[in-house]
């Protein structure tokens, strides 16, 4: 399964801070057909993930029914990416 989407990067201040964007809503029916097959535990999908010319491997997190994708910091650092600024992000799912 492969997903295009953009969504703005927000900062998470938590007890380990961390940055994301969110899945838009319509994309994550699809997500939640696929998690049982994939998912090892907690709900996490794993995923490659494409933004600009970075790609790596990470794992989509559920939150408030929907899922977000943590973006490393030196995947913001390669891509020149802000908080609060829009990215287009591929995903691939292997099912």
């Amino acid at each position: 399964m492969e997903l295009e989407f953009s969504g703005e990067i927000w900062h998470w201040k938590g007890p380990s801070p961390f940055h994301f964007v969110t899945v838009p809503e319509e994309l994550c029916d699809a997500l939640d057909a696929t998690a049982g097959l994939v998912s090892y535990g907690w709900g996490m999908i794993p995923v490659r993930v494409t933004i600009g010319a970075t790609d790596w491997t990470t794992s989509l997190w559920p939150k408030d029914g929907r899922y977000i994708v943590p973006l490393k910091s030196a995947v913001r650092r390669a891509e020149g990416l802000e908080v609060g600024a829009t990215t287009t992000i591929r995903l691939v799912v292997d099912v």
